[in-house]
């Protein structure tokens, strides 16, 4: 069901083509790896709801930062294997190419992704949310060994 969503929504953004122009910036968490980017590839709002569609670069060994978000994400990736963790310092998933992943939103969902491959990790994102908000929260780490 997650699956099928995740690709709904991905597909939705993708044939709608709400482009506003491909925009190399840094991936918005504290604090990101050196060399981690985020790329927007279309945005809209539909009544009260943003949806955003963005590639996000992992070099080898680097992470998203803990962060959390106010609407539900969704995720494919494209290349590589994503290491998610959630507040507890616990893996929540192991996502190699052509997984998906969901994101719930809220404070409760602090995370963080990294990448412990040898080769860039490239996820392609669709946010949903609430019109307005940033697209993702900054969080200190919950306590864990590792950023």
């Amino acid at each position: 069901m997650t699956k099928n969503l995740a690709r709904a929504g991905l597909a939705a953004v993708a044939v709608l083509g709400f482009s506003l122009g491909a925009t190399a910036v840094p991936a918005s968490a504290t604090p990101a790896g050196p060399g981690v980017t985020g790329t927007i590839i279309s945005k809209t709002t539909i009544g009260s709801k943003d949806y955003v569609l963005r590639k996000i670069t992992l070099p080898p060994g680097q992470s998203t930062g803990w962060h959390y978000h106010d609407g539900t994400v969704f995720g494919a990736v494209e290349q590589g294997t994503l290491s998610h963790f959630d507040s507890s310092c616990a893996s929540d998933g192991v996502y190699k190419a052509g997984s998906f992943i969901e994101e719930p939103a809220g404070t409760r969902h602090v995370h963080i992704g990294r990448n412990l491959g040898d080769v860039p990790v490239v996820l392609d994102v669709l946010y949903v949310l609430p019109h307005g908000a940033p697209l993702a929260e900054d969080a200190p780490n919950p306590g864990c060994d590792f950023q």
